[in-house]
């Protein structure tokens, strides 16, 4: 029986790689999936041999304050990896802990997938050559990331972007409107605050100052914020108590970024995502002032929203540690809802991001490269 260990450390990939566990399990229903990942995956029979909340840490500080921990699953893996041999390994993004176990799996001779490479086209570029050193196979979602592979003769494959299949809508705009009791009549901005307690902490009070301003100046705004299933309920109700009788927390996150005028989100994939629907956005992104100091000190490329990076070009604002507030939100909030032109253009310029991804199938391709890597490693035996 064949066993595949996986390790998907955020929300995001946990999303991504039950997608193709899927259609793996499809193929070969025998197969056991273990490591590390969460709900959607474990839904699906994966082993997550720790708790997958104690990996949502972001930025150089809060990593730094849990190093004995990613320590510790360090060894637990190994220690795993010589008692289970698995057949393959496959990481997922979350490069300061995969490219460790990647070491690890190479030294055993396992061979190692490396999906959704690290954003090397960012920062710290010269990790390029440790992902090439230490896997069999690197599958990129993005299409300018084949070519950085390809210059140095790394073994690489531009399998497609997963929201690309992921993106489905279970309600119809009425449906939605009735759901939430919506006044279509009034502009809905709705507000993505992140999927960690520690973003929600950063990001979620400015909103909520945000919206108290947009409350007092008018009542022609609709606020639907969402919650994402990982997220302490205790911080998160506790920091909307000033405007919990003004706001509609929605549980449909692509019906939220379909439906709204616009989208104030977090920094990551909820801003592709947006992009890929064609709703028009204003990017957030807050960290502690020492992780952001260090970030802008490794951090090569001048924009942050990934749907700018695809692009090659500032489609959509971008608001950075302390430009993060209440009075720059509210004045890009106006610039595009209050100028038509502005906002058509917006939208117009998004659409750029379903000609970059094509129509490849993340999931198939993956399940593919998957079943190769082991075929071929079990037929050298």
């Amino acid at each position: 029986m064949k066993n595949i260990f996986i390790l998907a450390g955020e929300r995001s990939a946990d999303l991504h790689t039950s997608e193709f566990i899927k259609k793996m399990l499809k193929l070969d229903s025998d197969i056991t999936f273990w490591g590390i990942g969460g709900l959607k995956m474990q839904k699906l029979g994966f082993e997550s041999i720790f708790p997958f909340e104690r990996f949502s840490v972001i930025g150089f500080v809060e990593v730094v304050k849990h190093l004995g921990f990613f320590y510790q699953v360090t060894n637990k893996i190994k220690k795993e990896f010589i008692k289970r041999k698995p057949n393959l390994v496959i990481l997922v993004d979350y490069p300061g802990l995969n490219l460790r176990i990647a070491k690890i799996a190479s030294k055993l001779k396992i061979p190692v997938l490396y999906y959704i490479s690290p954003q090397v086209w960012a920062w710290k570029k010269k990790r390029i050559y440790k992902i090439k050193q230490y896997t069999d196979k690197i599958a990129v979602i993005f299409p300018f990331e084949k070519d950085l592979y390809e210059n140095i003769a790394a073994n690489v494959e531009f399998v497609g972007h997963p929201i690309t299949e992921e993106i489905k809508f279970r309600m119809s705009k009425k449906e939605f409107t009735k759901k939430y009791q919506l006044d279509e009549n009034k502009k809905w901005l709705a507000f993505i605050p992140g999927s960690r307690d520690v973003e929600i902490k950063r990001i979620l009070s400015e909103i909520v100052k945000t919206i108290q301003k947009l409350k007092k100046r008018e009542n022609n705004y609709e606020f639907l914020i969402s919650l994402a299933d990982n997220v302490s309920k205790k911080i998160f109700y506790k920091i909307i108590e000033p405007i919990k009788d003004h706001i509609k927390i929605v549980d449909e996150i692509y019906e939220l970024m379909k439906y709204s005028n616009l989208v104030i989100s977090k920094s990551g994939t909820s801003t592709l995502e947006t992009g890929f629907i064609g709703t028009p956005m204003i990017v957030v992104y807050k960290t502690s002032l020492l992780s952001y100091l260090i970030a802008r000190h490794f951090i090569k490329i001048g924009m942050i929203a990934l749907p700018n990076i695809v692009a090659g070009k500032k489609i959509v604002p971008e608001l950075i540690q302390n430009d993060v507030n209440p009075t720059n939100i509210i004045k890009n909030i106006d610039l595009i809802l209050n100028n038509n032109q502005n906002y058509q253009k917006i939208k117009k310029e998004l659409s750029i991001l379903h000609e970059k991804f094509g129509n490849k199938k993340a999931s198939q391709n993956m399940t593919r490269i998957a079943f190769s890597i082991i075929n071929e490693t079990e037929n050298k035996k």
